[in-house]
């Protein structure tokens, strides 16, 4: 069995984000479990030589995301506008063709991390020295013992006397087995918590030219038609692509069948053009273990995110709960991420012999 002071379960921005505030400021041992093979979570940046990289997971932030902003800061990584364009594609309904209409200037525009969202997880996995990191480690038990808790996974056991959960609430509960059992009412709220980005299917094409920065053309979309509801250029470094947002109810279909009705769409924009891609990608979050599990009801946008229950402590004060979902302040988000992290590095610092 390894044994360490501090463990955090899941290797995504909050999780490397609290590593990083106690590798700082306490001279404490750190051991990071990550269940997927790679960290980031729901920070994922596809790259291919030769080709844009795209965005498969968290991509924007907004200037009222002042935490995350501070971070970016802190680790030397610019933020770009996205680029949005003076005019866009609207369809408002399936029986009239598509209309090119006028954005208004926009006073809060959203923002893009430069070369790659991915560049923050780097930064911040960059600056761990100490704090142990292992891949694979899928977590299945979390239990009490004297001074502590021994966390299981498929493989081996942990010894911590401090563990942080940054798993989404749900996915927690529904996936780890404690002893003792969580509180009812924990295990409650958690369980109709929405999971940030769950019913998300993100998709992308590279292209090897820009043509919808031609007269007359558009690279953002609006539509009321689908399936993809909105997309974006998500050009960068002097390569193109175009991203958008799937509806989720297409989680049903095939991904050639997703991929068909998706350049359906593009060409009652683009005409012939659409099929001049380099590659079609797509995530369906639902489909994501390590993120997302059903819900046993329905669930809201938000709903529970920043609850009081996610900001206490438990199991005798040994376990506490992160994660971008546990924030009150931009919940879902990667600005709430930050400040999960915040809160909770804090609180072990509160709860850490002197």
């Amino acid at each position: 069995m390894k044994s360490t002071d501090i463990l955090i379960i899941g290797g995504g921005l909050s999780g490397l984000m609290t590593a990083y505030l106690l590798e700082k400021e306490t001279a404490a041992d750190v051991c990071i479990l990550e269940a997927r093979q790679r960290l980031g979570g729901r920070i994922y940046t596809l790259r291919r030589e030769g080709e844009a990289s795209i965005e498969m997971g968290a991509t924007w932030l907004g200037r009222n995301h002042t935490k995350l902003m501070e971070l970016l800061k802190d680790l030397e990584i610019e933020v770009e506008e996205q680029k949005m364009g003076s005019q866009a594609f609207y369809e408002a309904m399936s029986m009239s063709p598509p209309q090119l209409i006028d954005l208004p200037q926009n006073d809060q525009p959203s923002y893009r991390i430069a070369g790659g969202t991915d560049m923050l997880i780097r930064g911040l996995s960059g600056r761990l020295d100490k704090t142990n990191i292992q891949l694979g480690q899928i977590v299945t038990a979390i239990k009490a013992v004297e001074n502590g808790l021994v966390v299981e996974t498929e493989t081996q056991n942990f010894e911590a006397g401090i563990v942080i959960s940054t798993l989404p609430p749900r996915l927690l509960i529904d996936s780890v087995k404690f002893s003792p059992q969580m509180p009812q009412e924990l295990i409650s709220i958690a369980g109709k918590t929405h999971t940030w980005m769950g019913e998300s299917i993100k998709v992308a094409l590279t292209f090897d030219n820009p043509f919808w920065k031609d007269p007359g053309m558009s690279g953002t979309i609006f539509s009321n038609v689908g399936p993809v509801n909105e997309m974006y250029d998500h050009s960068g470094e002097g390569r193109y692509a175009l991203k958008g947002f799937m509806n989720g109810a297409y989680r049903a279909v095939s991904k050639e069948e997703r991929k068909r009705l998706v350049l359906d769409q593009l060409r009652r924009f683009y005409g012939n053009k659409a099929d001049s891609y380099l590659t079609y990608n797509e995530l369906v979050w639902a489909e994501e273990p390590f993120t997302f599990c059903d819900y046993s009801s329905q669930v809201i946008p938000h709903q529970n995110n920043g609850h009081p229950y996610f900001k206490e402590t438990y199991l005798e004060d040994h376990f506490l709960l992160a994660g971008a979902e546990t924030a009150t302040s931009h919940p879902g988000y990667m600005d709430g991420a930050v400040e999960s992290a915040r809160r909770v590095a804090g609180r072990v610092k509160q709860l850490m012999p002197d």
